[in-house]
């Protein structure tokens, strides 16, 4: 990771926390370095979506999970798009949904498709109020629109705005630092499991007027 893109970590509940930081001590094994370092390298570009597919999904991403101003952000259109260039599969398939990728494509498509009818724009130029209430069709199952070729919106939305954006987000090692998380624990694994306590290399959360403290001890958690 180069300086330009090193995480702002003095800031937040946790400051001075940047779970990295473990990267190469015995909390994580070589397994877990080797995944890290992949979601890490993820570049924020599509190599699946095209063009208007990728502008799109990334209105959505920014709606749906919003991220704190001043820190490196979470590539998760990007981690969807890779998702689905490898052909990632949830293990089962409802009757009446395709394939994750041709899922994707049709929302898209379809949200798309919307927001000319509707607003003359496409949905990446809307206002977050009008994107709001386009998703909002989409989620209650309301969402109109050919592109979907019959497949039902609001299944969609459980299954892959809910899942997939959410669960891209929380699987990035940014986010992790962000909420504090000590990130996978093998070989090391978790001891101290009881309410309010915590591991000598789990971070400390910053109380009012003990910021600074807190971001001196999560300097040194390692």
């Amino acid at each position: 990771m180069t300086d330009d893109t090193k995480p702002d970590v003095t800031s937040g509940r946790y400051p001075g926390y940047d779970v990295l930081a473990k990267r190469d001590t015995p909390s994580w094994n070589h397994v877990t370095r080797e995944v890290i370092d992949r979601r890490v390298a993820t570049e924020n570009q599509p190599k699946f979506f095209d063009p208007t597919e990728w502008r799109t999904l990334v209105a959505v991403c920014d709606r749906v999970t919003p991220q704190p101003h001043g820190r490196s952000q979470v590539p998760v259109a990007a981690l969807v798009d890779r998702q689905m260039l490898h052909g990632k599969l949830k293990g089962y398939r409802l009757a009446d949904m395709p394939q994750p990728a041709e899922a994707w494509k049709r929302a898209l498509a379809a949200l798309e498709d919307l927001a000319m009818r509707a607003h003359g724009r496409p949905f990446a130029h809307l206002t977050a109020a009008d994107q709001d209430a386009i998703l909002g069709q989409m989620k209650d199952g309301k969402l109109d629109s050919e592109a979907l070729r019959g497949m039902p919106s609001k299944t969609f939305w459980k299954s892959h705005v809910d899942h997939d954006l959410i669960a891209s987000y929380y699987a990035h090692p940014e986010a992790w630092s962000q909420m504090g998380w000590g990130g996978p624990a093998s070989p090391r694994g978790y001891v101290r499991l009881d309410l309010d306590r915590r591991d000598p290399w789990e971070p400390e959360e910053a109380m009012p007027g003990k910021e600074a403290k807190a971001e001196r001890e999560n300097k040194r958690v390692v």
